[in-house]
């Protein structure tokens, strides 16, 4: 099996649980023309040049504005070769914290059922993201949702390093896909 890891606005510096990820799982960091002023276009194409280049059926790992952008492929491309994907962290493209003038591709995204078996997790605390929001896209994707308490954004401020909770969700997903 191969990864894809899909970070947020901004990558994922070497301290966000993704590039722990990254370094010790067969991954491919999605390469984006941009990091720090993204255009959803530009990111489905990334996304689509990693699955293209995956020597074996893909599982999305996704963080923050990357759920998005996953959510999107999977509901806009083929996803035949996708057998998962664990989605960590979505923003809420309506609420205040939003920076919709970095991100104006990214504010008015469908919430269609995944085509593929996904998970959600969101954080309690998340400043980006109250739960209810997350319930909401967790219905939407029809994807469960495991709340975690206050991890904030899950990202590299929660100071996560390797994230072994993370992991062993990560492995229980995997686990309910092996017949796909």
């Amino acid at each position: 099996m191969t990864y894809i890891i899909i970070p947020g606005l901004d990558g994922s510096d070497e301290h966000h649980w993704q590039s722990h990820w990254e370094a010790t799982l067969p991954a491919v960091r999605i390469q984006p023309t941009s990091w720090t002023s993204p255009d959803l276009t530009d990111w489905t194409n990334a996304i689509t040049r990693a699955v293209n280049s995956a020597p074996t059926p893909v599982t999305f790992i996704t963080h923050s504005l990357g759920c998005h952008a996953a959510a999107h492929w999977l509901t806009t491309q083929d996803p035949s070769f996708v057998r998962g994907a664990f989605l960590v962290a979505p923003p809420d493209p309506q609420a205040p914290t939003f920076p919709t003038a970095r991100l104006p591709t990214f504010t008015s995204l469908p919430t269609h059922p995944l085509p593929v078996p996904a998970l959600l997790l969101a954080s309690t605390n998340d400043p980006y993201c109250p739960l209810p929001t997350a319930t909401h896209l967790s219905k939407a994707w029809n994807a469960p949702l495991i709340p975690l308490p206050n991890l904030g954004h899950i990202n590299s401020t929660t100071n996560l390093a390797a994230w072994p909770q993370g992991r062993h969700l990560l492995t229980a997903f995997e686990a309910g896909l092996s017949d796909r």
